[in-house]
């Protein structure tokens, strides 16, 4: 096969995702990287239909990498994952509203233009975490206890662009990541970046069945095949806080391999066959591509054995 990578500066020396490159080009397949945010490209070129099986997505949000992709899959190309459903979680104000529609245990959001506006949220909403709409790897992630504190943070919000906040969820000071790949699930806990604490260092835990389900259903409800969801297990139950396409993998047992096997199925997947698929059943979910309707997901057979290794 020949891929295309879209790989932004920022992740130009990380592991993910040269070392999934590394292990297609070891199998025998072509891959060329583009640096959407330092090349001229030459759109009409890159975007001849049948020139690559499949493009695939490595980028900051906010980049230029998903106006690639977009024009990829609007050009006729598979994706990895669809351009759709990476706009519907790189927006993490749109990501909120598609993730309540579908029944996800998200947060309460309100989404501003200005940070000025913040002002509005009631007080009995406090302590508020505060982000970029755009945000990524944790960058821009405030936690205001009180609306004094937050007259204080007003000029360091200036700039942001969109912004969400959201009431704080109590948690032990740790997030439990899932990732996603090849119809498995791995869960792991690190320090949260709310909670900074060098000690706290990222391991694999153990999948319970009720965060396996949470976990499968994102997948269902943005339409994303390879993805990452932050999970904070509060005193009210495990709650949605943050989906990422394309995430490290990290803690994942031969990440670099299973990813590269998940991006060649995809590869081959016909385009469209998906959304085919899901309109014959009648499911529909705004924006993104439903795999399965929008209710609570079956845990599947791989993914409790994934939840079993971790143990």
């Amino acid at each position: 096969m020949r891929l295309c990578f879209l790989v932004e500066e920022h992740y130009r020396h990380d592991g993910m995702p040269n070392e999934v490159i590394r292990q297609l080009t070891a199998w025998g397949h072509r891959v060329d990287v583009l640096r959407p945010g330092g090349s001229l490209l030459h759109m009409t070129e890159l975007m001849d239909a049948g020139t690559h099986d499949a493009w695939v997505l490595k980028t900051v949000s906010g980049g230029p990498g998903l106006t690639l992709l977009e024009a990829a899959a609007a050009a006729g190309a598979t994706t990895v994952n669809e351009a759709r459903s990476i706009r519907g979680v790189r927006d993490k104000a749109l990501a909120a509203a598609i993730g309540r529609a579908g029944g996800l245990p998200m947060p309460q959001t309100y989404a501003v233009a200005r940070p000025d506006l913040l002002r509005e949220i009631p007080a009995a909403q406090y302590p508020l975490v505060v982000k970029p709409a755009e945000g990524s790897s944790g960058r821009g992630v405030h936690l205001v206890p009180s609306p004094e504190r937050l007259e204080a943070l007003l000029p360091a919000l200036a700039g942001e662009g969109m912004l969400i906040a959201q009431p704080y969820v109590p948690n032990p000071g740790t997030d439990v990541k899932v990732y996603a790949v090849g119809g498995e699930l791995f869960a792991t806990e690190r320090c949260s970046p709310l909670h900074p604490d060098p000690a706290v260092r990222e391991r694999q835990v153990p999948l319970s069945a009720e965060v396996a389900r949470i976990a499968a259903q994102v997948g269902a409800v943005y339409g994303l095949d390879l993805y990452g969801v932050d999970v904070l297990l509060g005193p009210d139950g495990p709650v949605v806080v943050d989906v990422n396409d394309f995430p490290s993998f990290r803690q994942v047992p031969d990440a670099a391999a299973r990813v590269a096997r998940a991006v060649l199925g995809l590869a081959s997947r016909p385009r469209g066959a998906a959304v085919a698929a899901a309109a014959a059943t009648g499911a529909v979910v705004p924006v993104c591509r439903p795999r399965t309707p929008a209710v609570p997901v079956p845990v599947p057979a791989r993914v409790a054995r994934a939840g079993e290794a971790a143990r």
